[in-house]
């Protein structure tokens, strides 16, 4: 039980905060007619942060923090999807106004990976935070506080999107949802700039 109860309640500490990652989940669900629109940005996110969980538990990750070459390639490629992203988000019309202006699906998992995988913090979460709190486990243990975590993701996530298709209902005019998505971009265009900021620190 207590290794459930510490998954649940570390991913949800972690997961919790405002950040590009939640904030696109949730602006995807406000912007198409139904919840379904938005699966992409789901599924991605959730496979991600999966992906993300298990190579911090299994120990893989650390090897980013021992190569500051690898760390400095992610860094950049993910700067230039934020700055891309932001640019679209800024663009983006909910799918009530203009429904060809909103994201396709191809897009959605691009900037989802992008967020997800690029992301420092994303990635000093899982890599400093899970990874280590899955050393006190061992075996079955293990798998529990993994599978928790994983799990807190995954439904996360899709209350995300839930709730921003409550919101994008209620908006009938889509006068909230443009607002939303110029907030979304800066969002996104701030964590861009807290990465130029470690590519910097990595180069000099």
């Amino acid at each position: 039980m207590q290794p459930i109860l510490h998954g649940f309640l570390l991913a949800l500490g972690l997961i919790l905060p405002l950040g590009a990652q939640n904030v696109f989940v949730f602006n995807q669900g406000a912007n198409h007619k139904k919840l379904t629109g938005a699966l992409p940005v789901i599924i991605t996110a959730g496979l991600a942060d999966t992906f993300l969980i298990l190579m911090a538990v299994l120990g893989v990750s650390l090897i980013l923090i021992s190569l500051p070459a690898l760390q400095l390639v992610i860094y950049i490629i993910g700067f230039v999807f934020l700055i891309y992203m932001a640019w679209s988000l800024w663009h983006e019309k909910p799918t009530h106004l203009e429904e060809q202006q909103s994201m396709s699906g191809k897009k959605q998992v691009g900037f989802a990976l992008s967020v997800s995988l690029f992301n420092p913090h994303a990635l000093i979460d899982t890599i400093g935070v899970i990874g280590t709190s899955a050393t006190v486990y061992d075996g079955g243990d293990k798998v529990l506080f993994t599978a928790s975590t994983i799990i807190v993701s995954w439904l996360w996530f899709i209350l995300l999107a839930i709730i921003g298709r409550v919101v994008g209902n209620i908006d009938k005019t889509g006068k909230y949802i443009l607002i939303l998505n110029k907030f979304s971009s800066i969002i996104v265009l701030i964590v861009s700039l807290i990465i130029a900021k470690n590519i910097i620190e990595l180069i000099f």
